[in-house]
C-alpha cells in the first residue's frame, strides 16, 4: 500500500482506477473517430465526451465497492454488481450526448462506445477481484510474534488483503502462549534478518505478546530495514488494512508524536467552504424530495413532519439534530433512550422507507448550514449514551474533535449497530477518521454513501 494524502491506499487499487479510466476514455475516443473525420473540433470534442464519461464510471464503480477487497463477496454478487453498473452508464451516456455543446457524434453512438467500453470495464473488474493474483505480484509477509496478537494481525492479513502472502510467524524470545498453527511457526535458531532474506520478504509486521523484556530484536528489525523490507507495529497495519485506528494498540505516544490529527485553520476553513456549497447544492436538488416526505409523513400520523433529538457535537457542545419523524410520536413514552433495532416496531410504514433510502437524513442539511455539523464527520451521539460509552471505551472523546457529520467514514465501512461491542467498532473507523481526514478521504466516503443509499445496506 502508498499513502496518498494520509489515507491508504493499495497500489493495485490506484492501477484500477487508471486502467478503467483509460479503457473507457479510449473506447469511447477510438469509437467516435472512427465514424467520421478527424478535424480537430471532432478530436476535442469526443476526448471530452470520453473523459466526462469515464469520470463518471469511476465514481460508480467506487460507489459500487469494486476497488473494495473482496473476500467474502461471491461471484454471483460480483456479477450483480456489474450489471447494475452497465444500467446506471447507459442513460449518463445519452445525457452526456445531448448536453456536450459542440457534439459532433450521432446520437446513438456515444451510447453503443460507453456500452462497449463499459462491458470491458466491468468484466476486468470482475476477474481483478476474484482472479488469482501470480505469486511473483502477490507481497510475501512475516509476522513477528506467536500469541493471540500475531494470530489476529494474520486473520486480518487473510481477510483483508487477499493478495498477500503470510510466510508465517517468527516468535520473540520471551513468547508465551503461542496461538498460532505450529505449521506456520518459523525457528528460532535462523537470525530474523537471515530468514527474511532466505524466504524473499517484502514486509514484517510486528505484533509480539511482549514488548517489553528484552524480547524485540531491535537489531535485527533495523537490518530488516536496511535491507529495504517494510517494517511496520501493529496500529499501522490495522490503519493500513482495516482503515481503523485499533484501541487495543494505540499507545499515548502514538497520539501526542506520532503524525496525523491536524485541525489547522486552513483544513478547517476548506472544509467549511465546501460544507456551505454542497449543502445549499443538496437542499436545491432534495427539495422536490423533502416536501413529498413531509407530505406523506403528515398524511399516515398525526405529529410533527420533523424531529429534534439532542445530540453532543464539537468539543462537547449539544445541538438539537433535525430529521424527518420515522417513529411514531409516543416512541419513548417512558422516558427512556433507546437503540433503534433491525425491525423496531417503533417505526412508520413511511418511515421504513425513507430510513432506507436515508431520507430522514436530509434536513440535517440546515444543521450544516447552521455551522452544528460538518457533510462528513463521526455521526453524532445522544448524551445518554456518549456518558456510556465514554465510560467503557477507551479514547471515545476524541471522536468530538471534529465536527460530526451527516455521513462518515465508519457509517460506509460498517453496517448499523446497537450495542457497545458495535459502538467500539465504529469507533476505531471514527478515529481513523479524525486522525487521517482530508479532501480525499472526503470525497471517497462521499463516493461510497451513494453505494450505501443504493443498496440500503445497514439501515433501520
Amino acid at each position: 500500500m502508498i499513502s496518498v494524502y494520509k489515507h491508504h491506499v493499495h497500489q493495485r487499487v490506484l492501477f484500477q482506477v487508471g486502467f478503467d479510466f483509460a479503457v473507457l476514455t479510449a473506447v469511447v475516443f477510438l469509437f467516435g473517430m472512427s465514424h467520421g473525420d478527424e478535424s480537430a473540433e471532432r478530436m476535442s470534442s469526443v476526448a471530452a465526451q470520453g473523459l466526462s464519461l469515464a469520470a463518471f464510471l469511476c465514481v460508480i464503480t467506487t460507489a459500487s465497492g469494486f476497488y473494495e477487497p473482496v473476500p467474502k463477496r461471491s461471484l454471483g454478487q460480483s456479477c450483480i454488481r456489474a450489471l447494475v453498473c452497465m444500467l446506471l452508464v447507459l442513460p449518463l451516456a445519452f445525457l452526456i450526448a445531448h448536453l456536450m455543446p459542440s457534439s459532433v457524434l450521432a446520437p446513438a453512438a456515444l451510447p453503443m462506445a460507453a456500452l462497449l467500453g463499459t462491458a470491458v470495464v466491468v468484466g476486468h473488474r470482475v476477474y481483478a477481484a476474484h482472479g488469482m493474483r501470480p505469486a511473483r505480484l502477490r507481497p510475501r509477509v512475516l509476522i513477528l510474534g506467536a500469541g493471540e496478537r500475531a494470530a489476529s494481525v494474520g486473520r486480518t492479513l487473510e481477510e483483508s488483503e487477499a493478495g498477500a502472502e503470510l510466510v508465517g510467524y517468527y516468535p520473540t524470545s520471551n513468547e508465551t502462549g503461542i496461538t498460532v498453527p505450529a505449521q506456520q511457526l518459523m525457528s528460532v535458531q535462523e537470525p530474523l534478518a537471515q530468514l527474511v532474506q532466505r524466504l524473499k520478504v517484502n514486509e514484517v509486521i510486528v505484533a509480539p505478546t511482549e514488548r517489553r523484556g528484552g524480547g524485540m530484536p531491535m537489531d535485527q528489525l533495523l537490518a530488516c530495514r536496511t535491507q529495504g523490507v517494510r517494517v511496520l507495529d501493529m496500529s499501522t497495519h490495522y490503519e493500513r488494512a482495516l482503515g481503523q485506528l485499533r484501541v487495543d494498540c494505540i499507545e499515548p505516544a502514538l497520539l501526542v508524536f506520532g503524525t496525523g490529527f491536524n485541525q489547522g485553520p486552513l483544513r478547517m476553513g476548506i472544509k467549511r467552504l465546501s460544507d456551505l456549497l454542497s449543502s445549499m447544492l443538496l437542499l436545491l436538488v432534495a427539495a422536490p424530495i423533502m416536501l413529498v416526505t413531509a407530505v406523506l409523513i403528515k398524511l399516515e400520523s398525526h405529529g410533527p413532519v420533523l424531529y429534534r433529538q439532542e445530540r453532543v457535537g464539537l468539543n462537547g457542545r449539544l445541538f438539537n439534530v433535525i430529521k424527518f419523524r420515522s417513529m411514531r410520536t409516543d416512541a419513548e413514552k417512558d422516558g427512556r433512550p433507546r437503540w433503534a433495532s433491525a425491525q423496531d416496531d417503533r417505526v412508520t410504514r413511511v418511515g421504513r422507507v425513507i430510513r432506507r433510502l436515508r431520507i430522514d437524513e436530509l434536513p440535517q442539511i440546515f444543521n450544516v448550514l447552521l455551522g452544528d455539523m460538518s457533510f462528513i464527520g463521526p455521526r453524532p451521539e445522544r448524551p445518554f449514551f456518549v456518558e456510556q460509552l465514554a465510560r467503557e471505551l477507551p479514547y471515545y472523546g476524541l471522536r468530538h474533535s471534529i465536527k460530526p457529520g451527516v455521513t462518515g467514514w465508519a457509517q460506509v465501512r460498517y453496517p448499523y449497530g446497537a450495542t457497545v461491542e458495535d459502538s467500539l467498532q465504529k469507533l476505531q473507523y471514527d478515529l481513523y477518521y479524525v486522525k487521517n481526514h482530508n479532501l480525499l478521504l472526503d470525497l471517497l466516503v462521499l463516493f461510497e454513501t451513494v453505494g450505501v443509499v443504493l443498496t440500503g445496506k445497514g439501515a433501520r
